[in-house]
This record gives structure tokens, C-alpha cells and sequence, in this order.
């Protein structure tokens, strides 16, 4: 009888990926089968992240729920950012979890998972080069780790120092795992990493650079696969070799993040994100020149120290201009083992903070419904994904809007066109004209 396995994972797409390296290797080395049903699990993980709020006490929590849930004999794991970051006090303060594995360490999950007190958490660990054993559970979408680490020096932020310093995986590995991927049904591929573009300045094994556009040629010379995203692309790296080869290939999604984080070069400066107002806009421009519906989502933080109301209309300056299809906003907050705390003195007041949040949220929300309207009566092509109770389906366009239609599981995994019928401030609804 195989051993269950529950994995809980919280934050972004790296660690939803690493899960799946996680989940399969257990399968593999261990026999371990996947449930949702944590009373069922004979081994419990909770896959970490540092960026939420509060995530340390958050963490606590959760494992405290966890270990009451749990049947006897069951064991407890931490893995993730907020694992590379306490290590070994998490086993301190909560003596029932039996192993912590930090989030450049995911390779080792095999070695620690039967040993009591196991912690490993170096984040100079290179697994950059280990091939993960791949997951029964293939669908036609896959998404594959580019890179591990992360180099930038955002003040803001705390994975450089939870996932270590920035290693590509070697290229044919990257299309290796797509190519298998694709021979089991995948037809998109989301390609991750911390700066995506920034990819094949260093390897472990001391080879040449490599670009991030020459990998974007490569996978997409894969036959069978249709589309290809990738998240999260830096600003400062979007040269006009990858704008053209973005523009140009027909297998490469018309939606990218951009994350603008400031309108302000000054408040830029600060966070150390190492482009000026003027170079997003630039970039930004060149794109939206290329492609007509290209889409461009972003992450923006307010009220970040220092932060002045002319520093806050420079962001709404490059809203208005941009015309983000997608905004994530977040008031800054303090996080624990980052450079910003040292800018105590300047943070900004939260009432104030929180009205800014406000009115960014607002602006963008008039923008939506000034420009959604114009989606009626147009015909899409969605790549169907998800099975709704209601009798529907729904899935992404190529920029990435998101469409339901009447449908049922036969449309699993196809491209079909829709009549756009309805439409909201976030998605589109329309009738399947051919399937």
C-alpha cells in the first residue's frame, strides 16, 4: 500500500513548480502517491514563502493546524523560502516538524524526507544541473525552472538571500524537459525564473553566456508545442534583440510582466531596480509599436519609504500612459532581512499609503471599464483548461485574457475559437464557434 503525500504550497509559480519536483521525486524514490486530504497523509509539506505578509507567524500556524490534523505517525515537512531563511528554528519552536529543506535544496527532498531533524538550507547549494524525476500528473500545461537564485539587490526584497545567488540550467536540460513534456501532452510551457531575462550570464559549469532569446529560439523549435510564457521578465534586460524576437515569434504568448514597482526614478533608485521611468516607457512603447494586442501586466508598490505625492503621481503618470491590462498593487510593508528596513526614518504614514493604494486601484478599474467594452463581438482563440460546475469551461487567450464558454471536458486541452458575448472588468464570456 503506497504512502500518501499532501503538499500545501504557498506564493509563486517557482514554488508551485518546485512542488512538483518535490511530489515527483517522493513518487519516484519513495513510493509516495499524492492525496488532498491531509487526515489521509502520512507525510505533510508546507511549501514556503517569505514575500507574504507576516509569512513567519503565518508558518507557524499553519504547521500548529497541520500537526493537529495530522494521523499518528504522520511526518511534518518545511520547505521554501521561509525555510532557507529560519532553518533550523523552525524545528526549535515546533519540535514536531521532523525535516526542513530550504528552496535551493529541493534536490535533496529524497535524502532528508526519513531523517528525523533533518535540515538542510544552503543557498549555496547548486542544483542546477539535476535532472528531477518528472511528475505522473503531466497535463498540457507544464512549466519548467530556467534559472535558480536571484542576483538583483532589490531593497525591498528578501529572495537573494533565501535562494542564493543566480545559476542558469543548462539549455538542453531547459528543452529536454520541455520536449518530454510536450511528448506527454503538453502543448504550452511557462519558462521560470526570478529575472527570466537575465538568464545564460552564469553557469555551473563555466560554459559560455547564452541569452534568454536564443533559449526562446530553441524551445520553440519543439514541434507539438503551441505556446510558450515565461514570468518574470526584469525591465532593465529587455534589449531590443528580445522585444523583436518577442514580437516576432508566433509561439511566444502577446501578454508580458512587467514589473514597474514605481513610476518615480528617484523612488526606482531607492528600491535599486536599476532602470529610470523613462527607460519602462521606452520599452513599453517599442512593444505596444510591435503588437497591437500585445498585453502588459505589472507589480506596483506604494507608500515605499520616502515615497513623496509627486513620487506617486510619477506611477499614475506611467499608468496612464501604459495602459496596464493587469496591475498587482501592494502597499509596502516592512519585511524582516531586507535593505529597505534600513529607511525606517522615511516610511510613509498608512493612512496615506493606504489612500494612494486607493486610488491607483481606481484608476486602473476606470481604465477596464472604458476598455473591455471594446472585446464584444470579437472572436478568440482559448487554449481550454479548467472543467467549471456550472456547465462551463474556461482558459487563457494567447495575451492572455481569461474566457469561460459552455463546454464540458472534451474541450480539455484544445484550442477553440469564441464569440466574445459578455464581458467584465477580468474576463471574457463568449459562444465556441468551432471546436
Amino acid at each position: 500500500m503506497s504512502k500518501k503525500l499532501f503538499i500545501q504550497t504557498l506564493g509563486c509559480q517557482m514554488n508551485d513548480t518546485d512542488s512538483k519536483h518535490i511530489q515527483a521525486e517522493l513518487e519516484k524514490h519513495k513510493g509516495y502517491t499524492a492525496t488532498q486530504n491531509i487526515e489521509d497523509a502520512d507525510l505533510i509539506i508546507i511549501n514556503t514563502c517569505s514575500v507574504r505578509e507576516k509569512p513567519v507567524q503565518k508558518l507557524f500556524s499553519e504547521i500548529g493546524q497541520f500537526n493537529k490534523k495530522k494521523k499518528d505517525g504522520a511526518k511534518i515537512g518545511v520547505c521554501g523560502c521561509t525555510a532557507s531563511h529560519l532553518g533550523k528554528d523552525i524545528i526549535k519552536r515546533a519540535p514536531y516538524v521532523d525535516f526542513v529543506l530550504g528552496a535551493r535544496n529541493i534536490s535533496k527532498i529524497k535524502d532528508v524526507v526519513d531523517v528525523k531533524g533533518s535540515v538542510e538550507v544552503s543557498i549555496s547549494n547548486d542544483d542546477s544541473q539535476y535532472e528531477f524525476a518528472i511528475a505522473k500528473n503531466n497535463s498540457f500545461r507544464t512549466s519548467v525552472n530556467i534559472s535558480v537564485g536571484c542576483d538583483k539587490e532589490c531593497t525591498y526584497c528578501i529572495v537573494p538571500s533565501t535562494r542564493g545567488e543566480e545559476i542558469s540550467i543548462p539549455p538542453e536540460m531547459i528543452v529536454s524537459q520541455v520536449q518530454k513534456a510536450v511528448d506527454n501532452g503538453a502543448v504550452e510551457v511557462a519558462l521560470l525564473g526570478q529575472n527570466v531575462n537575465s538568464y545564460g550570464k552564469r553557469f555551473s559549469d563555466k560554459r559560455e553566456k547564452y541569452s534568454f532569446t536564443k533559449l526562446l529560439q530553441d524551445v520553440s523549435k519543439i514541434e507539438g508545442l503551441k505556446r510558450i510564457r515565461f514570468t518574470s521578465p526584469h525591465p532593465l534586460h529587455m534589449d531590443d534583440e528580445f522585444i523583436e524576437e518577442f514580437a516576432r515569434n508566433p509561439k511566444i504568448s502577446k501578454c508580458i510582466h512587467m514589473p514597474l514597482q514605481s513610476g518615480s526614478t528617484k523612488i526606482l533608485k531607492a528600491m535599486k531596480r536599476g532602470y529610470t521611468k523613462e527607460w519602462f516607457l521606452n520599452r513599453a512603447t517599442k512593444m505596444r509599436e510591435l503588437i497591437p494586442d500585445l498585453r502588459i501586466t505589472t507589480d506596483i508598490i506604494v507608500a515605499f519609504p520616502g515615497e513623496t505625492n509627486e513620487d506617486f503621481l510619477d506611477t499614475l503618470d506611467v499608468v496612464n500612459k501604459v495602459k496596464f491590462d493587469q496591475i498587482f498593487n501592494f502597499k509596502y510593508s516592512a519585511r524582516p532581512g531586507t535593505k529597505a528596513l534600513e529607511l525606517k526614518d522615511q516610511e510613509i504614514d498608512d493612512e496615506i499609503g493606504s489612500a494612494r493604494l486607493t486610488e491607483l486601484i481606481e484608476l486602473h478599474k476606470k481604465y477596464l471599464e472604458d476598455s473591455m467594452p471594446s472585446m464584444l463581438g470579437k472572436t478568440v482563440n482559448v487554449l481550454i483548461e479548467s472543467l467549471k460546475p456550472n456547465g462551463e469551461v474556461s482558459g487563457y487567450t494567447d495575451n492572455y485574457f481569461l474566457v469561460f464558454t459552455k463546454g464540458s471536458d472534451e474541450l480539455l486541452g484544445k484550442f477553440v475559437d469564441v464569440k466574445i458575448t459578455e464581458v467584465t472588468r477580468t474576463s471574457l464570456k463568449g459562444e465556441v464557434v468551432n471546436s
